[in-house]
């Protein structure tokens, strides 16, 4: 007879302990060890007296075409999913509080809706009246989506069952329950068997799932990382606030790239796409101050221009501040250092502050000529020229080094009314007159030429 195991996992960081303590050994916090009972189902074979028909291998080879795609009519999420969502796969979408994940998905499963597919939106957060509310602010209302508002899991998978659905949204994961575990909602344990059971209906009854799960203070997604791993696809919907614009990205798929972006701005009726988003992180047109640079990026499959500010000052206390938006602290430690040593710039007794306008947030290295140039045409009090972009990789030596799709980059600046660009060696095409450097030493000299602008 099989045995009834009880197991400690932490409600902290899901780790799993055989024995009770007060404090978790993998994290350190005090008194998130909860008991799990881990019981073996009536009627179960023992593991020693298991057959079965062994394991069947087969040929990597196949004919079997790519699973099918749901089309929304988002496009901005579309691209992002990679041209669609597969059908049964199941999917995790994460953000901040407020970011507007709910009205992201009502839009998302309205809009599917509309084009034929079979839809359902459970929440568990808001009411099926509120729910509808925010679809007639949104202009939806007409959508044939189904609503329901529940926390059981048992009914959920009850109620998914006894109808075909072809996409379903559950808002979110860290809100149901389980009736066969004793842990709260939202616990590591109650969410890892929730989204586990809901994953498991998606693959075996060919149904997309898009599961809603929240983050920590951290930024972390809340919940044991075994649910990112269970899922196809991890999305994160990021935005800073007191910005408009909200930037859907693709973290895992395994079903489409994972670097694509989706841009959308939040207005009163909800959120709208963002076909060029260039236009928006671009600041205002006219004569461009000193400290700014126009930065050619690319994300995912689409250039972006971004602009990078900056503003060097005197330090008033003993240690100088560094303080920056949107880009890495540590890649902007890097550039000042190598200012410092390999052009003379010193910026050993200023307050140095740098910023990426509109609330992108900016990882590529392409961005390290950028963020440079805007660190001293600030130092020099020399503003870059207004039809001027710059991009390219700063090295430790002073080398600027090409980057990848330049002429990419070249063609949107071109689109944008750009003429010029400050960019390495061997970047050209696009319409654009590139004025090639090979260290930073030379576009330093460049941008503090008298008459250049």
């Amino acid at each position: 007879m099989a045995r009834d195991g009880a197991l400690y996992v932490c409600q902290s960081c899901g780790a799993v302990q055989a024995k009770w303590a007060g404090q978790c050994p993998a994290c350190g916090a005090w008194n998130t060890l909860v008991e799990e009972v881990v019981s073996a189902p009536p009627g179960a074979p023992s593991p020693r007296g298991r057959r079965g028909p062994g394991l069947a291998f087969e040929p990597l080879t196949s004919d079997a075409p790519p699973p099918p795609r749901i089309v929304t009519g988002v496009e901005e999420f579309d691209r992002v999913v990679g041209g669609g969502v597969a059908r049964g796969s199941a999917l995790l979408l994460a953000g901040d509080p407020g970011v507007g994940k709910s009205t992201l998905l009502l839009d998302v499963v309205a809009r599917a809706a509309l084009r034929g597919a079979a839809c359902a939106y459970i929440s568990g957060e808001e009411a099926a009246e509120q729910i509808r509310a925010r679809a007639a602010r949104m202009g939806l209302a007409g959508a044939p989506v189904r609503l329901a508002a529940e926390t059981s899991l048992r009914a959920i998978l009850d109620g998914l069952k006894s109808e075909a659905f072809d996409l379903v949204v559950i808002d979110s994961i860290q809100t149901l329950w389980s009736d066969g575990h004793e842990a709260g909602p939202g616990s590591v344990t109650q969410v890892r068997a929730c989204a586990g059971e809901l994953v498991r209906l998606a693959k075996k009854r060919g149904v997309t799932v898009i599961l809603v799960g929240h983050v920590t203070k951290d930024g972390q997604i809340a919940g044991p990382r075994v649910v990112e791993h269970m899922v196809d696809a991890v999305l994160s919907f990021e935005g800073e606030r007191g910005y408009p614009f909200r930037v859907l990205r693709g973290v895992k798929n395994r079903f489409g790239p994972t670097d694509e972006i989706g841009v959308f701005e939040m207005g009163e009726a909800g959120l709208a796409e963002v076909r060029n988003p260039s236009a928006l992180f671009l600041g205002e047109s006219g004569e461009r101050a000193a400290g700014t640079a126009v930065f050619a990026g690319i994300e995912g499959s689409r250039p972006v221009l971004v602009e990078f500010q900056a503003l060097v000052a005197p330090s008033v206390y003993g240690t100088p501040r560094r303080a920056v938006v949107g880009w890495d602290s540590g890649r902007l430690a890097m550039i000042l250092a190598v200012l410092d040593a390999r052009c003379g710039l010193g910026f050993a007794a200023r307050d140095v502050y740098l910023n990426v306008a509109g609330g992108l947030r900016i990882g590529e290295p392409a961005a390290d000529l950028a963020a440079a140039a805007a660190l001293a045409s600030s130092a020099l009090e020399v503003a870059l020229p207004q039809d001027c972009v710059v991009f390219g990789e700063i090295s430790l030596s002073g080398d600027v080094r090409n980057v990848s799709r330049s002429e990419t980059r070249l063609k949107e600046s071109a689109k944008l009314g750009f003429t010029r660009a400050l960019a390495p060696s061997g970047a050209a095409g696009g319409g654009v007159a590139v004025m090639s450097v090979r260290r930073l030493g030379e576009a330093i000299a460049r941008i503090g030429e008298s008459g250049w602008s």
